[in-house]
């Protein structure tokens, strides 16, 4: 019992700041809420990092490299809330603290529950580390994204005087948050990209295949090409709006289904 202790307490935080943020979203004077509660948020998801990560590398690396289903999710989503933590500090995006921590929250639970062991080969090997680090930080850059694209869906309207389910305080202009989407795309593709060419020299080398068809591999360049053609479009014809907001989810979606829906099938479905 006492070795659920940390995991309840990362949980605990995470959820803590989610819903005083939410509380105070919903109070009559919402767009200011006070500098006050806005810093000791940031100091409790920096409290709630540094006890995540710690669980992290405990369960990660304590024995060998072991990055079963559970401890993935969790180590992307502690990327995404420290990629969130950070990009706050200069562009007031505490709004999207709604969105990254209840599932940061969910996620970092897991791994204590369910103690699976999957030790990958080439464990040794500096680059492989590397490329599966490499990999991680991608996909929560790519998580980022998606629940900044969300943000972003919800300021369009809020703009336009739609009516929207979710009332949030008040976003930075819609230029900002466009050009943070871009970067954080860009950065991701960037490191997609070595991460897929990393993953074919490996892929060489331990089954002397560079590239196997399998859905992962297919979702991933999928994802890659959904991604290409969105920095493509942006530059070349300046897209924005809700059309880089579909293109970015699109990408999402596949992204997750190459990683996530084929860790979830052949960990937990099929027990390889």
């Amino acid at each position: 019992m006492q070795k659920l202790i940390p995991y309840f307490i990362v949980a605990f935080i995470y959820m803590a700041v989610a819903i005083d943020f939410w509380r105070g979203a919903k109070a009559p004077n919402h767009a200011n809420i006070k500098p006050d509660a806005l810093k000791l948020h940031s100091a409790m998801i920096a409290l709630g990092l540094l006890i995540h990560g710690w669980l992290l590398h405990q369960s990660i690396f304590a024995i060998g490299f072991n990055l079963g289903f559970y401890q993935s999710i969790s180590a992307i989503l502690w990327l995404t809330v420290l990629v969130y933590w950070v990009t706050d500090r200069n562009h007031q995006l505490y709004s999207l603290q709604a969105f990254v921590l209840p599932p940061a929250a969910v996620f970092s639970l897991l791994p204590a529950f369910f103690t699976e062991t999957h030790f990958l080969p080439e464990s040794g090997n500096p680059l492989f580390i590397a490329h599966i680090w490499v990999a991680m930080i991608a996909y929560s850059l790519f998580t980022f994204a998606a629940l900044h694209a969300l943000l972003m869906t919800i300021a369009e309207r809020n703009l336009h005087h739609k009516t929207t389910l979710i009332k949030l305080p008040s976003f930075p202009p819609l230029m900002v948050m466009e050009s943070l989407l871009f970067k954080m795309i860009g950065f991701g593709f960037i490191l997609l990209t070595a991460t897929l060419v990393s993953g074919m020299w490996f892929s060489e080398a331990l089954f002397h295949k560079p590239v196997q068809f399998n859905h992962k591999t297919i979702f991933s360049i999928a994802s890659w090409f959904i991604y290409a053609g969105l920095l493509f479009g942006r530059y070349q014809y300046g897209w924005r709006g809700l059309k880089a907001i579909r293109w970015t989810l699109t990408g999402f979606v596949l992204l997750v289904l190459a990683y996530i829906g084929s860790k979830f099938v052949s960990q937990i479905l099929l027990g390889h």
